[in-house]
């Protein structure tokens, strides 16, 4: 008698959510999400000349295919204009759920300058938005230091909430907000600095999640906007303190320049997208995903969405899979 050997094979794996991205996700630049109920909502950076209103929004059921939906602003707000002269675009917005209502928070400033802004838009839904602009959160100008564009929210273990942001100068900062208003807290005004590089290696767009007993500090290393060009790479440090020391794997500081690399062009198997940066993280109950844009070197070094589910090691450290 004869026995047939029947070889075991696994089911193929299901495509990835980069490999079915659809719809509208080009140019897509400084993306931020949310989840309301069973929709996606996506925020990104938007320009006067790009039309179609500032502060664009784009939803998904799925997360791969995504259409437009209206933007938040038709034009920029009134106070932007004495603000930060010469301002002509909304960058970098963040999205949060906070005291029931949705916080947008945007940057305005105009390139390679300091002189820049933070302001703050609410709605009580993203279904049905009712958009209400709160105005002036924190501003930067020529004396300082620091950039106050690229925010980012987040609350820490005491109930504290906080805004990380920073582009270039001398790095990347933290303020006090007030949980209950969204805007800065009068009980803490100092300005405290949580990651830097020397120059001329740039830092910006910072990112922090609270996962177990660590606050984890995400960051953009390099340049940019330069289309296939960008050197864009993304790292991350941790802290206990949401005012650091925040350090990578290795123990070194990224005050000093340090941080664990979770996104670079070197990594992506297709060697087709260049500069990943500027992340978001979505935190799904199933698992975490790591949003951000990459310059797609086939379609003219567009900057495109990007999606992928984020893994943790078992020492605590994300990997993007």
């Amino acid at each position: 008698m004869v026995l047939a050997a029947h070889a075991q094979t696994r089911p193929p794996e299901p495509p990835s959510i980069n490999a079915r991205m659809a719809g509208d996700i080009a140019p897509v630049h400084d993306p931020a999400i949310i989840r309301q109920g069973d929709t996606f909502y996506l925020f990104t950076t938007s320009q006067e000349r790009d039309g179609k209103g500032l502060i664009h929004i784009r939803t998904s059921k799925d997360l791969a295919n995504w259409a437009r939906a209206p933007s938040i602003f038709t034009e920029l707000p009134a106070w932007v204009k004495d603000a930060v002269p010469g301002a002509r675009g909304i960058w970098a917005p963040d999205v949060s759920f906070s005291h029931g209502e949705y916080r947008v928070y945007y940057s305005v400033s105009t390139f390679g300058k300091n002189r820049s802004a933070i302001g703050l838009v609410t709605s009580p839904s993203l279904e049905n938005p009712r958009w209400t602009d709160k105005g002036l959160v924190f501003r930067s100008g020529q004396k300082d230091d620091f950039n106050a564009i690229d925010p980012n929210v987040f609350d820490d273990a005491e109930g504290r909430q906080w805004m990380a942001f920073g582009s270039f100068w001398s790095g990347l900062k933290l303020i006090r907000l007030d949980p209950a208003t969204g805007l800065r807290s009068a009980e803490d005004d100092k300005v405290h600095a949580i990651a830097r590089r020397g120059g001329p290696g740039a830092i910006e767009a910072p990112f922090v999640i609270r996962r177990g007993k660590f606050h984890y500090l995400f960051a953009s290393f390099d340049f940019c906007c330069r289309g296939a060009a960008s050197t864009y790479y993304t790292v991350v440090g941790r802290s206990k303190d949401p005012e650091g020391p925040y350090l990578d794997r290795e123990g070194k500081k990224m005050m000093d320049g340090g941080g664990l690399l979770v996104l670079h062009a070197d990594l992506d198997p297709s060697k087709r997208f260049a500069g990943p940066g500027h992340i978001a993280i979505l935190r799904e109950p199933e698992r975490d995903y790591i949003v951000y844009h990459a310059y797609d070197t086939q379609a003219r070094g567009v900057p495109t969405l990007r999606i992928q589910p984020l893994d943790w090691t078992d020492d605590g450290w994300p990997v993007a899979l």
